[in-house]
């Protein structure tokens, strides 16, 4: 198999507002440079970058280049202008997107005014969107993960690398930025576990791994990885076919080639499997906080929104616990 080569990056201009010009830009190099140096993962402090500099953005194309003529009022119009964004497929931002965008934010401004670079800090009564704890809308049926995995054989040695992977991240429930970043000696085979490092919130875990993804895992390490890689290999454990690891947009676009392929009508992608993962497992009895373990949460809360999804299994015990549901005698309306 020959590796594809990767297509020449676009030579057109994205950004009508370089946020480099703005006067406000150095102060946000350092306030990164402080964020990093505190420990936070490179994944979470380019979110915040993301974040501050379409804020930046924002300012600049309002004629504001300084920190200092930030005032309550404009951060203000900001959360407004968030509220009102339309993404390019029409849909409003969710509270979540607007509130990460906000909070990131807040941060800026406490610290440039702790280091004394403004004289009050603007943000500091600056509201955020109550984000309420919303169900998975869409989780795979079983036989539904199993016709995308029949999809992957008609690909070839891709094919191979592309069922290694689903299985990966139906197996494991890991999320799609923990999967890119994994590297040759995270997965132990032998052992069966597979090392997540800087997982959310900067915390390593080691995660559970099946005997059927172990077992193409294997395969594609054999038969494909070596065909696609780039030397000097750096180690990544899922490859692209250009040789190099997944980006965040790459995955997520191949597993929505596969779902198309399946026939399957959901939104989402590499994050289905994860939400599959949690509640096939409690469906079939696993206890809460073992998921709570493989999934990563800080809190069992957030594990818990599983035991909502999984109505199937609990329309069951209500048909066989409930007292009105029980089978009564016929003509005396008593239990049997």
């Amino acid at each position: 198999m020959k590796r594809r080569k990767k297509p020449k990056a676009s030579s057109r201009v994205r950004d009508r507002y370089p946020v480099e010009r703005n006067g406000c830009y150095p102060y946000l190099v350092r306030f990164l440079e402080h964020f990093a140096a505190r420990g936070y993962s490179p994944h979470t402090v380019q979110l915040r970058s993301d974040a501050l500099r379409g804020f930046l953005r924002w300012l600049d194309e309002r004629g504001i280049t300084r920190p200092q003529d930030v005032t309550r009022p404009i951060l203000e119009r900001y959360r407004r202008h968030l509220y009102h964004h339309r993404k390019d497929n029409g849909e409003p931002l969710t509270f979540a997107t607007q509130a990460q965008r906000l909070i990131p934010i807040r941060g800026f401004f406490k610290w440039l005014a702790r280091e004394n670079y403004i004289l009050s800090n603007p943000a500091s009564e600056l509201e955020l969107p109550r984000v309420h704890r919303r169900l998975p809308a869409h989780i795979f049926e079983p036989e539904e993960i199993e016709r995308m995995m029949a999809h992957t054989l008609v690909h070839g040695e891709l094919g191979v690398r592309d069922r290694a992977l689903l299985e990966t991240l139906y197996s494991s429930g890991i999320r799609r930025s923990e999967l890119i970043n994994l590297k040759l000696y995270d997965a132990d085979l032998k052992n069966g576990s597979l090392r997540v490092r800087w997982g959310k919130g900067g915390k390593d875990r080691y995660v559970p791994l099946g005997a059927r993804a172990i077992h193409w895992i294997a395969r594609y390490l054999e038969e494909v990885r070596p065909a696609i890689v780039i030397e000097p290999d750096e180690g990544w454990l899922f490859l692209h076919e250009f040789g190099e690891a997944f980006s965040k947009n790459r995955l997520s676009d191949l597993v929505k080639k596969y779902l198309r392929a399946a026939g399957i009508d959901k939104p989402g992608a590499a994050h289905l499997f994860r939400h599959a993962m949690a509640t096939h497992m409690l469906t079939n009895g696993a206890d809460i906080r073992f998921i709570q373990a493989i999934l990563g949460h800080a809190q069992l809360t957030t594990t818990e929104i599983y035991t909502h999804v999984s109505i199937a299994k609990l329309k069951e015990i209500h048909a066989l616990t409930h007292p009105a549901e029980r089978p009564r005698s016929p003509g005396t309306g008593t239990e049997t």
